[in-house]
């Protein structure tokens, strides 16, 4: 993976996303997941911080904006730190 680059199903599961890796790699593989606007067609797809991600999971669907790359699965509060949501209107960033 390139450097500044993270790996969409790690990140997912990083952010919290995703209870494990293996549903994050699957919220990929079934089509639920965008990144600028296109559909991701692989868990192994890398981000970026400032990639727009829509996530379609049971809880709803998140539009976000990757604001940094994760290097574990931490506690809630920290993974919150990992991105911001969007307006889904004008597509800025929320006040949190």
């Amino acid at each position: 993976m390139n450097p500044g680059r993270q790996r969409l199903d790690k990140w997912l599961w990083f952010a919290r996303f995703a209870k494990t890796r293996s549903l994050a790699a699957r919220l990929v593989t079934d089509g639920h997941v965008r990144i600028n606007g296109k559909r991701a067609e692989a868990a192994s797809k890398g981000i970026a911080v400032g990639d727009v991600l829509t996530v379609a999971a049971a809880h709803g669907t998140a539009l976000i904006r990757v604001r940094g790359l994760g290097e574990r699965r931490g506690p809630a509060p920290e993974a919150r730190l990992l991105y911001e949501e969007v307006d889904r209107q004008s597509e800025e960033p929320t006040a949190s």
